[in-house]
């Protein structure tokens, strides 16, 4: 059936103004925008475009959403303001949400029936959840998600509102890990596996734990460290940089990788690769969508800092939906 209710910037190793334990602190592809505060950078040639604890508080009402839709008994209406994430046609990695944000804020009296008018039509059991967004609003941003990774091959289609229809296809998985205790990252890849050194975050500067989602690439990308408050030590271009988090979170060659891969993490918080074509061999297997998931480091990623959607529990994800 079809569901309505439960279903570029950067900087090498910013961590967007993390140095404030003092304060913590999506580059635009096509069709994936994320705004990305707290790092000054832009992406110049070919742009490409969990589980957590707790129960929630909502009853368990889930959907499964099948490829034929049924007719609406009511006409959607118009969402105002509203834009979808995913490019009509496009082919994504199986851990992308649909998100829809606004251009203003939607009350919370009024999430319900948005939801209403959000269809997605998939032989899969999803829900939606509001997304507090690092650089929206309250209310600007609401995400579907599968209660667990998309299958490969499933066909999509999304309608928002009377105005906005999508169709997207699942492409075969691809899902990272990086340890960053071992220095290394395992490459799951439609069955195939292998592993790629790597060098984190340093102390103090430390990547990101959780899930984190490819929301778009780009092979050169200018990174400025005087925008996150690391004053000079860095300004220059990075290649194969693959964005990972709106506040500046890249998997991206690095020069530093060549000796300290494998061994020690030295960034700045992002996760280096070395020269000799291991980033760009990365970069070229990788889409939108492609999951990243680091472990053994300190503080998981938000949920809105990029698309962090899977650092919930289903039952915590649920309970962000504004229908019972």
């Amino acid at each position: 059936m079809t569901t309505g209710a439960t279903g570029s910037t950067g900087s090498w190793g910013i961590r967007g103004g993390r140095r404030r334990r003092l304060g913590r602190a999506w580059g635009a592809a096509a069709v994936c925008a994320f705004a990305l505060a707290g790092c000054s950078a832009r992406a110049l040639a070919d742009g490409s475009g969990g589980t957590g604890a707790g129960t929630g508080a909502k009853p368990a009402v889930t959907t499964t959403v099948n490829p034929t839709p049924k007719p609406t008994s009511t006409p959607l209406k118009s969402l105002k303001g509203a834009r979808v994430n995913i490019a009509d046609g496009q082919t994504v990695g199986v851990g992308m949400p649909i998100s829809v944000t606004f251009d203003h804020v939607i009350p919370a009296a009024e999430r319900a029936d948005v939801e209403r008018q959000l269809k997605v039509t998939a032989d899969v059991e999803g829900s939606w959840s509001w997304i507090k967004d690092r650089n929206l609003l309250d209310g600007q941003r609401v995400d579907f998600r599968p209660r667990t990774y998309w299958k490969p091959g499933t066909a999509v289609t999304v309608r928002a509102g009377a105005g906005i229809t999508r169709h997207f296809t699942v492409g075969r998985s691809l899902v990272a890990e990086v340890d960053v205790r071992t220095h290394s990252m395992t490459v799951e890849k439609a069955g195939s596996t292998h592993r790629v050194p790597i060098t984190a975050g340093a102390p103090g500067m430390d990547t990101w734990n959780g899930t984190m989602v490819v929301s778009d690439k780009a092979t050169k990308v200018f990174m400025n460290s005087r925008t996150v408050g690391y004053g000079d030590a860095y300004a220059g271009y990075y290649y194969y940089a693959v964005h990972l988090t709106s506040s500046g979170t890249y998997l991206h060659q690095n020069p530093k990788a060549n000796t300290y891969a494998g061994h020690q993490n030295v960034t700045h918080g992002c996760i280096g690769l070395a020269t000799d074509g291991t980033a760009k061999s990365f970069y070229d297997e990788v889409i939108p969508g492609d999951v990243v998931t680091v472990v053994g480091s300190t503080d998981t990623v938000a949920v809105g800092n990029g698309y962090g959607d899977w650092n919930l529990s289903w039952e915590q994800w649920r309970a962000g939906s504004a229908l019972s």
